[in-house]
């Protein structure tokens, strides 16, 4: 969950260090990669019991946040 949960800004820099709008696309839509892979793994944890209801619903809720910011930015870069 940390490798996913770290993933996710650190493609964000990596593609806006790119200078290419193709590029930071690229790894944005990578960064949302990562993101489906901590809500898959967010799900395995409660389906364990290593996270409680309310713990669940707070981290989804986060999840769901951020993969609506990052759509919005893929729309928009690819919209120029």
């Amino acid at each position: 969950m940390r490798r996913s949960a770290i993933s996710i800004p650190s493609n964000i820099a990596e593609g806006y260090g790119r200078y290419s709008t193709k590029e930071y696309i690229r790894f944005l839509q990578i960064s949302f990669g990562s993101l489906n892979e901590l809500e898959t793994q967010i799900i395995i944890s409660m389906k364990l019991g290593y996270c409680n209801k309310e713990q669940y619903e707070f981290l989804i809720t986060f999840q769901k946040e951020i993969a609506r910011m990052l759509i919005a930015l893929i729309k928009k870069l690819k919209s120029k």
